[in-house]
């Protein structure tokens, strides 16, 4: 069954390649616990991340995940912005999904 929260590309990965995408995913959850970072705060620089690289894809999942961490809608336009001076307004990109799934 595809999830709806997660983009067409990463769902792709998780039903196209199942023994890659579960390696992935217990990288992931691996360096999670291993953070200095609680939650929230993880989750707003995952999204700086998202956006500083141009990964909009992911953009929505992870807004929507800060947002269940706590995260304020302020907090989230914050991070995502926080990356302008470093990478400049390629960073605006990311604001519209990233609003649309944090309001959802």
């Amino acid at each position: 069954m595809a999830r709806t929260d997660v983009s067409d590309s990463f769902q792709a990965f998780l039903s196209e390649a199942p023994e890659t995408s579960k390696a992935w995913m217990e990288v992931v959850q691996k360096l999670g616990q291993a953070s200095q970072l609680d939650g929230k705060t993880r989750s707003l620089c995952y999204l700086s991340a998202l956006a500083a690289a141009r990964l909009s894809s992911g953009i929505p999942f992870h807004a929507a995940q800060a947002r269940s961490s706590g995260a304020t809608r302020a907090e989230v336009i914050g991070a995502i912005l926080v990356g302008l001076p470093a990478v400049g307004n390629t960073v605006v990109e990311s604001l519209p999904p990233a609003l649309r799934a944090f309001e959802e």
